[in-house]
């Protein structure tokens, strides 16, 4: 993408300054002549490329309503105009208005139609289906975003079961650059690397054999951008996607200029079942709580559980019933209360105590 532009940047430099030096020597050739019309064709090239530069982040969207803002403000102007001179003709005096005076109150109101229209179709842009009757633009915030795959998510076989259940159809594609690299790693001389890199093909294998998936691919490369993340930044604005990771470093990234990550993780806690309140869980305490006779434990997934009267447990597994689970920044605790012999046998103790 980068060569494509230095080279159109130079076509349009060269051609501006063939264009001016033929039209400067057009009527006498003169060494003069032609260094002034190079001299423009410079000066006017440069200014068409700082343009480019100007408007690097213009998005299509805006350049689309821009054109639609113009037409409508043209017709408007132009609807301005026939009026002005219908005013003239009917109220015509024995000092009728002079030409250049109506010449300049004429592009005075093509520049206020044509103003008014780019401004009121940016401001108004989700209503425009109203204006314009049987035509309904869909707006693309209203459409599912593309979720771009990250290499972190390729070694996570769960990727699989996600793109099977049908909720990310026609929504995922893959760069072209993550393959690249993937291929030169599976033939890397590290072990781990190698071992990790065919693992990732071999799952995009499987997500292009899904068939509802509609999976993507994207071409588009930055190769004057070396690091990876950068890159998938850069291509999520380009597109206006998001970036689906397993990559546990970037869960506290916060959205950057309209790109969201969104974590494989985050997605797994979220479809986590909640245990109730009263439920029977068996847990191993590892440590001492904060408060007294409290002891801490841990699930298989990770979640913290806080079981009072467990302090006495430590380096024991325990029965404990659940009294609350509490959601934290840093994930779900759970709290539970020990469980002994007098809380599962009430009814016996009693009838022991009758006799």
């Amino acid at each position: 993408m980068n060569i494509t532009l230095n080279f159109t940047r130079t076509l349009i430099m060269s051609l501006s300054i063939f264009c001016t030096a033929i039209y400067m020597t057009s009527t006498q050739f003169s060494p003069s002549y032609l260094g002034l019309g190079v001299l423009f064709g410079a000066i006017f090239g440069v200014a068409l490329i700082g343009l480019d530069l100007l408007f690097k982040r213009f998005s299509l969207k805006a350049f689309n309503l821009v054109a639609l803002g113009i037409f409508l403000g043209l017709f408007m102007g132009e609807s301005l105009i026939f009026i002005l001179k219908a005013i003239v003709n009917i109220s015509a005096t024995s000092q009728p208005l002079s030409s250049p005076t109506l010449e300049m109150a004429q592009v005075f109101l093509l520049l206020l139609g044509v103003y008014s229209g780019i401004f009121i179709t940016l401001r108004s842009s989700e209503e425009i289906h109203i204006s314009i009757p049987f035509i309904k633009f869909s707006s693309i915030e209203r459409k599912k975003k593309d979720l771009l795959i990250d290499v972190s998510l390729l070694s996570d076989a769960r990727i699989l079961d996600l793109a099977s259940s049908g909720l990310l159809d026609s929504q995922m594609v893959l760069p072209r650059f993550i393959v690249k690299d993937l291929y030169a790693q599976s033939e890397s001389l590290e072990e781990q690397s190698r071992v990790k890199a065919k693992k990732s093909l071999e799952i995009i294998k499987k997500l292009e054999e899904l068939p509802d998936l509609e999976f993507r691919y994207s071409d588009v490369d930055f190769p004057e951008t070396k690091n990876s993340l950068s890159k998938m930044i850069r291509l999520a604005r380009l597109q206006n996607a998001n970036i689906i990771t397993a990559d546990m470093s970037q869960v506290q990234i916060p959205a950057i200029e309209g790109v969201r990550f969104i974590n494989l993780h985050e997605l797994a806690k979220a479809m986590k079942p909640l245990m109730q309140m009263g439920e029977h869980l068996t847990i191993k305490i590892q440590r001492y709580g904060k408060e007294p006779k409290q002891g801490v434990g841990y699930l298989e997934d990770g979640t913290m559980v806080v079981v009072n009267g467990g302090g006495e447990f430590v380096g024991e597994v325990v029965d404990a019933q659940v009294l609350s689970v509490k959601h934290t920044a840093s994930g779900r605790m759970v709290f539970c209360n020990a469980l002994t012999e007098k809380d599962y046998l009430p009814s016996y103790n009693s009838h022991e105590e009758e006799e």
